[in-house]
């Protein structure tokens, strides 16, 4: 039983070190790289690295921090229905969609969601402002 267990625990631990390594070896900066080791990009090849098919573990995970965070603030904030806007993020870019009971809601969204560390801007044309009907909150 206790060997089943230690077994279990280090599958874990070995799987858990893949990501790691993983981003760690993305992460490498040309100074770590020496010169000869790194091919000369042509502007095709950085539009493709630029492309979001393209992008790194920690982009993404940045990303979903990003709107993991806009959502906890528009939860704890007052004038602003959390559960009426859905929020998505690209590249430090968040998007809010929904529906809001006012300008000054929709403006108030804009500017907690703008305050969030990383984010680069905020686009909010994809709310809507209109009458909430009653069962909404």
């Amino acid at each position: 039983m206790i060997r089943n267990s230690m077994l279990a625990t280090g599958l874990v631990l070995a799987f858990a070190a893949v990501p790691f390594g993983h981003a760690m070896a993305q992460s490498a900066t040309p100074a770590q790289t020496p010169p000869e080791a790194t091919p000369m990009q042509t502007p095709d090849m950085q539009t493709m690295h630029k492309s979001p098919e393209n992008r790194t573990v920690p982009d993404k995970a940045a990303d979903a921090w990003i709107t993991t965070k806009v959502k906890s603030e528009f939860g704890t904030t007052k004038g602003i229905k959390a559960t009426n806007i859905s929020i998505s993020t690209n590249d430090g870019v968040v998007t809010l969609t929904g529906k809001v009971s006012s300008e000054d809601e929709k403006q108030h969204a804009e500017r907690v969601a703008q305050l969030v560390k990383g984010v680069k801007s905020v686009d909010s044309s994809g709310l809507t402002i209109g009458a909430m009907a009653p069962g909404e909150k």
